[in-house]
């Protein structure tokens, strides 16, 4: 399952602004960001991101997050998307500035894509069940 899509824009304060009325018949709120930075959208069981690039520039265009049941399948699929050719950007390991149960692995796919798995046990069990 995708867990968030994060895409680069060049105005963030202009694109909040363009999804926030966008959505806005959708029911698609902002759930949290930084000015001048970083909105994140929550869409439902998900969220779309929209940030601005700045220096080191530390995502790609497009940023893809698969959500997934464990440890142990962040682990296997470093390995597997590693092993078909795809570039290490963050082997797997804790990242608590995310979430306190936040556990993720980040590789470049083939065309240079940051393509992340992801598992956290909150949102696992008390923000997406619930919904």
């Amino acid at each position: 399952m995708i867990d968030h899509v994060t895409i680069a824009v060049s105005d963030v304060e202009k694109s909040k602004d363009f999804y926030q009325r966008a959505f806005k018949p959708l029911g698609y709120e902002i759930a949290f960001g930084n000015d001048g930075s970083f909105w994140a959208f929550d869409i439902g069981k998900g969220l779309f991101e929209i940030y601005q690039p700045g220096e080191p520039k530390q995502l790609t265009g497009v940023h893809v997050a698969f959500r997934v049941g464990s440890h142990t399948k962040v682990n296997d699929f470093y390995e597997a998307a590693i092993g078909a050719g795809g570039r290490d950007n963050g082997a797997p390991g804790p990242r608590p500035k995310y979430t306190e149960n936040y556990y993720a692995c980040f590789v470049y796919d083939l065309d240079g894509h940051n393509i992340e798995a992801m598992h956290d046990v909150w949102k696992d069990r008390e923000l997406w069940q619930t919904r």
